[in-house]
């Protein structure tokens, strides 16, 4: 049996994997995509306590790197239902979505939050073919073209300073006129000559027939209607949590997200949860770290 089972590998499940490992015990993640998370198409991390600069794929494997060295295994399945072990034993049943089952002392949910998505028509059939979530990935694809960004935090802002070093055109098209992200972010933004900023408006519709060719946005305020030719559109428009497999053990917020405190503690004693699919005020990789830490060593302690 398992002692800690975490599902996720990224900054707040390999963190966890760090600690459980170092406290003696035996952790085992499961990452349904690629270890390091989200975090790992961020060119550039500058803000994490020191390390001056780093990229995200390089701060990912190094964690990577660092739990597996001290005995963390990491297995690509993706979780879908945690279940308590039947009769008088203790633990728990994390059963993956290609129907391999895993027994585990103790549980500690770090699935993240996923890109959420604009919900418009061509969307999911665009996907690939002008619609990305990731500059990073995608972007030396519309080298010398005209793109969009669509959002307001930091995420848009990063997506826009890096599309604007390959492409002819970028537009960030955000429904308010203020941004969320850091003003670092906006401020270097502003100083670039090929980003135009498309304020207080949605994304209504994509045009195309094979591809995106336009995206039709709507002024919030005089309500007109405007076609902007790209032949991108990278969606940044925040995350959402992907936890509805585990609300037999975990009370979940309504907007999806474990509900938990700074304890990282669940409803379910043996249960815990860490990093940004929990309910919290920030989502940094400070925090998922932290929560990582805390939550390893509670399940550690829970075990005894």
């Amino acid at each position: 049996m398992i002692d800690v089972l975490i599902i996720g590998a990224g900054p707040a499940g390999l963190s966890a994997a760090i600690y459980v490992e170092r406290a003696g015990k035996h952790a085992v993640c499961l990452e349904e995509k690629m270890v390091g998370g989200q975090i790992v198409n961020t060119p550039e991390i500058a803000n994490y306590p020191g390390i001056k600069k780093t990229s995200g794929f390089e701060f990912s494997m190094g964690l990577y790197e660092q739990a597996t060295e001290l005995g963390a295994e990491v297995e690509y399945e993706r979780a879908a239902k945690i279940e308590k072990l039947a009769g008088d034993e203790e633990g728990f049943k994390v059963i993956a979505e290609s129907g391999k089952e895993y027994e585990a002392r103790t549980v500690i949910i770090a699935t993240g939050a996923k890109n959420r998505h604009l919900g418009i028509d061509k969307e999911e059939e665009f996907t690939g073919r002008g619609i990305s979530y990731c500059a990073t990935c995608d972007g030396a694809f519309y080298k010398k073209k005209d793109v969009a960004v669509n959002g307001g935090g930091n995420t848009a802002l990063e997506d826009a300073l890096f599309l604007s070093n390959y492409c002819n055109k970028v537009y960030i098209i955000h429904r308010r006129d203020e941004f969320r992200g850091e003003p670092k972010n906006l401020e270097a933004v502003k100083k670039k000559e090929n980003v135009e900023f498309v304020l207080n408006s949605t994304v209504i519709d994509l045009k195309g027939e094979k591809s995106v060719e336009a995206v039709t946005v709507k002024d919030k305020i005089t309500g007109e209607e405007k076609d902007i030719p790209v032949s991108g559109l990278f969606i940044a428009i925040g995350q959402e949590p992907d936890n509805k497999g585990f609300m037999d053990v975990a009370d979940l917020d309504p907007a999806g997200y474990v509900a938990a405190d700074e304890s990282c503690t669940t409803k379910t004693p043996g249960i815990f949860v860490a990093g940004d699919c929990r309910t919290k005020a920030v989502r940094q990789l400070t925090t998922a770290a932290s929560d990582g830490a805390v939550a390893a060593l509670a399940a550690c302690a829970y075990i005894g």
